[in-house]
């Protein structure tokens, strides 16, 4: 069993078994950090174990599903670069434990998702998304290689073409262009998001749950050996920009609200 007691940013509730599960840091939007995104790679890792669970449903408290890192963060790890490695490689276990949790795990994205708050909600078996969301990984924007997931699962979201326009530029998407072009399930007016997800959860609750876990874990198989291949590499590329004048500067930028001057060092 899960001591839900014990987390701090995460706020759960179980209706029948599905276990809805609240990022709980809306004045951040959402932003991992220090006891967010540890409590959240902990989750992964115990709730296989929970045998009254069988849907997952992700969310944001606010107006978030969540903005991934954040700017003061950041500014700790440039002082202290021991912090982003081991910030980094908690990241790598977070997907590694996404891909290989049993439930069928939906996310219900309420508002926008980037960084590694969209590799989470890609990571998410199906993602429903409210139309005003924008979802991207803007990782280059701000001094750093796209390591915690976002090489891994948009090429095989979208291809490689779309995938490197938007992991090389940044750019966001909206929910309805996300959608479009297959990078997540559906994106549906605000006000209906709720009953979406809610109906495809129950829906999956009351399937024939062994059925359903072993799909989804056939489909993995491919994903878990692309992510063995693909993230150990990815992520000492990271931890190295990480290090890097470009990233230092555009954190500083963002604190001094001007334009970062890079200047690819």
């Amino acid at each position: 069993m899960i001591d839900f007691d014990s987390y701090q940013k995460l706020l759960f509730r179980r209706e029948d078994g599905i276990l809805h599960v609240t990022f709980n840091r809306p004045e951040a939007l959402n932003a991992f950090g220090d006891t967010l995104g540890p409590e959240v790679e902990r989750f992964f890792r115990e709730v296989p174990q929970d045998e009254n669970t069988a849907v997952i449903v992700l969310t944001g408290a606010g107006k978030a599903f969540s903005a991934g890192g954040d700017i003061d963060g950041m500014q700790r790890m440039i002082d202290d670069p021991g912090l982003f490695h081991v910030a980094s490689q908690r990241s790598r276990r977070l997907v590694m434990s996404m891909l290989d949790c049993p439930q069928p795990v939906i996310a219900k994205i309420n508002g926008p998702a980037t960084g590694l708050g969209a590799s989470v909600a890609l990571l998410c078996d199906l993602s429903y998304a409210a139309s005003h969301a924008k979802i991207g990984d803007p990782h280059v924007k701000v001094g750093l290689v796209a390591a915690d997931g976002g090489s891994l699962l948009w090429p095989q979201l979208v291809g490689f073409a779309r995938a490197k326009e938007y992991l090389l530029t940044g750019d966001l998407l909206t929910a309805e262009d996300a959608a479009r072009i297959g990078l997540i399930n559906r994106s549906v007016p605000a006000d209906a998001l709720d009953a979406t997800v809610d109906e495809m959860a129950r829906r999956l609750a009351q399937g024939a749950g062994q059925a359903i876990r072993g799909t989804k874990a056939s489909i993995n198989i491919v994903l878990k050996q692309l992510a063995e291949a693909v993230m150990p590499a990815a992520i000492a590329l990271e931890d190295l920009s990480a290090m890097s004048r470009d990233h230092a500067e555009a954190v500083a930028s963002f604190r001094e609200k001007r334009p970062p001057r890079f200047t690819g060092r």
